[in-house]
């Protein structure tokens, strides 16, 4: 068995601790696998000993991370505490042990709190990394997998964390700006601009994976957009992270200059994702965010392009605010990069996209990178959509020059191709606009219930639009809610001749759903 503290030393020699915040996949890929070499072993076969594969764990969680994390791995004692929690399906276990354990050893207890770790999350971090090695070797002994959950990220946002940064890359610009800006001022806004599908969600997604900061993910589509949610979230996350006393109901001021008292030098970042779809009356900063912030505090916000009337942040003059525009030209040759790099990454996880390619003998691989890249109008939501529909054969029928330009021309294809237009889809259009005219996840049973149709013909449109429409069970009432995927799309619906606020359909639906409202409360 090789010693914990010689892996450790093997990662360092092959991935020192990175100065740059977010390091690309192929990188960490890379380096793993000349790790894994030097301590000779294979990569893919993994022996389903627990020793190995707490070690094969720790080489891949452990590349670029910092000494003083790979220090507290390495103790045997610190993997004891942890296969007894995993055994046990006690996760919060293994936190108490370990705090407990560098409580008792105040050398490491300073490197960590030197290094700025957080340490919840890379206890998190390796919990899920070794369920995945787990998983690999297919053992019983490591059955069933724990849920190895420590509230790291707020539990609303953790699907979407994970969904948005599963194929992420590129980038590196954005994130060489804000971590400029949080270096060189003492507290401050930055935000990234940029319109739908630009990736300004996977952005702080990708953030918030690799820092662990408090964060909010703004989501029209499920009503999660509103002041009082924002609020209550970040409260929350705050006073789990610093200790705060006395503050379940204080303000978001109170609650910054609590959490400010406690950074001893360290940074508070809040991330929070689309401020451009929050709901909020008056004419106050959206969410309510302060003029003023205490040094050491900063916030990263994400929002689509806005002008004077729909800006709705207005600052003191000592508040330092800076921003990236995607959409400015200075930017357009490096999105574009990014996304042929996204391409590239998903064409290797993708093999029948590769067999589509390669069954054109007039299409080479960087050929219909190039062709995507350009069509793509540096939209990653496109891609998201296009890309698997041609892997699933949706375009069998098209070539390169036949696929849609931009992601208004992909709905509007995607419209016609369903034949969203004709009188004998009318129950279609009919239940699209019900999730467009609700704004916040419903039940199949009730959109059944407004167009009263069968709850099978609704549910047969909605699969229709899998790819749009996003399914979420409730667990306390075991259903499942529906709402529409992405802004862009409602956006799409909202402009479409026949969601027209003039149209007989439109007014024919609105009756319907304040029928049903009216019945309910009568």
């Amino acid at each position: 068995m090789i010693e914990f503290a010689a892996i450790t030393s093997v990662i360092s020699k092959y991935a020192p601790q990175a100065g740059q915040l977010i390091i690309k996949q192929a990188q960490k890929n890379e380096a793993v696998i000349k790790v894994l070499q030097e301590l000779k072993l294979n990569p893919i076969q993994i022996p389903d000993d627990v020793d190995t594969v707490y070690v094969y764990a720790l080489v891949r969680y452990g590349v670029f991370k910092p000494e003083a994390i790979l220090n507290l791995f390495k103790e045997k004692v610190i993997k004891d505490y942890f296969w007894d929690a995993y055994s046990n399906n006690t996760p919060s276990k293994f936190v108490e042990n370990t705090k407990r354990f560098l409580n008792q050893n105040s050398e490491l207890k300073t490197q960590i709190i030197n290094a700025k770790i957080n340490l919840l999350g890379e206890l998190e971090e390796f919990g899920e990394v070794f369920i995945t090695i787990a998983k690999q070797t297919k053992a019983s002994r490591y059955q069933p997998y724990p849920d190895w959950n420590l509230d790291v990220y707020p539990k609303e946002f953790k699907a979407l964390i994970f969904e948005k940064t599963r194929l992420f890359c590129g980038r590196d610009f954005v994130f060489k700006a804000i971590q400029k800006f949080f270096t060189t001022q003492p507290k401050g806004y930055f935000t990234v601009i940029g319109d739908a599908g630009m990736g300004k969600s996977a952005i702080a997604a990708k953030y918030v994976l690799g820092t662990k900061y408090p964060c909010y993910f703004n989501v029209f589509a499920e009503g999660r957009n509103k002041p009082e949610k924002f609020l209550a979230s970040i409260r929350q996350q705050l006073i789990k992270r610093y200790s705060l006393q006395n503050a379940d109901n204080a303000d978001l001021r109170t609650l910054l200059q609590k959490a400010s008292e406690e950074l001893k030098g360290q940074k508070l970042i809040i991330v929070v994702d689309a401020l451009d779809e929050v709901e909020q009356e008056g004419n106050s900063n959206l969410l309510d965010l302060p003029q003023n912030l205490p040094y050491g505090v900063y916030f990263l916000l994400t929002r689509r392009p806005y002008n004077q009337e729909t800006k709705r942040l207005t600052l003191s003059p000592d508040t330092p605010v800076d921003e990236l525009n995607l959409t400015k030209s200075d930017y357009r040759a490096l999105s574009q990069e990014d996304v042929k790099e996204y391409l590239h990454l998903f064409l290797n996880n993708d093999q029948k996209l590769r067999n589509w390619i390669n069954e054109r003998s007039n299409i080479s691989e960087e050929n219909f990178i190039q062709e995507i890249a350009v069509k793509s109008e540096n939209n990653f939501i496109y891609l998201r959509y296009v890309l698997p529909g041609i892997s699933e054969g949706k375009y069998n029928d098209l070539d390169l020059k036949g696929l849609p330009e931009g992601l208004q021309d992909y709905y509007t294809t995607h419209w016609n191709r369903m034949g969203m237009d004709k009188e004998s889809n009318e129950k279609k259009v009919k239940t699209l606009y019900v999730l467009v005219e609700r704004g916040e996840p419903i039940s199949l049973n009730m959109i059944a219930e407004i167009l009263d149709e069968d709850e099978y013909e609704v549910k047969s449109v909605l699969n229709d639009w899998v790819e749009y429409v996003t399914p979420k069970v409730n667990q306390d009432e075991q259903k499942t809610y529906y709402s529409i995927y992405h802004r862009s799309f409602l956006d799409f619906l909202k402009g479409q001749d026949k969601l027209g606020e003039g149209r007989v359909l439109f007014k024919e639906v609105n009756k319907k759903i304040y029928a049903y409202l009216k019945k309910k409360i009568g």
